[in-house]
């Protein structure tokens, strides 16, 4: 490689390197007070986006997005009697349920509005019972690619330090 290209591309881990110190020492436009990036949506506007394109997933007040961020979200799940099956816990399909909305949550924050994304695989594992209190997902993409978004999904009882459940779970986006 002639030297001329050879400093050139010794020029790049530099700038890369600046960047990079940038960020860490907060000096960088991307990432909040929490060092997440800023999500392309607001709670509010996914929440408006879902009451528009999906108003039976959305309307009931039942789930709430409290907290969205560049590949991320946490979701609340309000407990409810009618979904307790019996022995008293709460059922499989509404921590499932809450587990799709909250990687939904996640993607469109992430994405911005494509209605389209889908699932395209769940799997989760119930460690616990949980108790009879709101549920808490915390949401994290794992991947965010063009086509997949890949995430992991942590469901809590609200106020205990208990996981009582663990899900993964795959999206398709659709092209833009």
């Amino acid at each position: 490689m002639p030297k001329q290209e050879a400093a050139q591309v010794a020029e790049l881990p530099s700038a890369f390197d600046a960047a990079i110190t940038e960020a860490r020492n907060g000096n960088d436009a991307m990432m909040d007070a929490t060092g997440r990036r800023p999500s392309l949506m607001s709670a509010a506007e996914v929440t408006e986006m879902l009451l528009r394109e999906f108003p039976q997933m959305a309307s009931s007040g039942a789930t709430v997005i409290e907290e969205v961020w560049h590949g991320g979200c946490r979701v609340r799940r309000k407990f409810n009697e009618r979904s307790l099956r019996p022995g008293g816990t709460i059922s499989g399909p509404t921590m499932m349920g809450l587990t799709d909305f909250s990687m939904y949550v996640a993607i469109l924050a992430s994405i911005g509005p494509v209605a389209l994304a889908v699932t395209t695989n769940l799997n989760i594992n119930f460690l616990r019972k949980p108790a009879q209190k709101d549920l808490i997902a915390h949401t994290r993409l794992v991947k965010l690619g063009k086509r997949l978004a890949v995430g992991d999904v942590e469901i809590y009882s609200d106020g205990e330090d208990d996981m009582v459940a663990h899900a993964t779970a795959t999206y398709s986006i659709p092209p833009r």
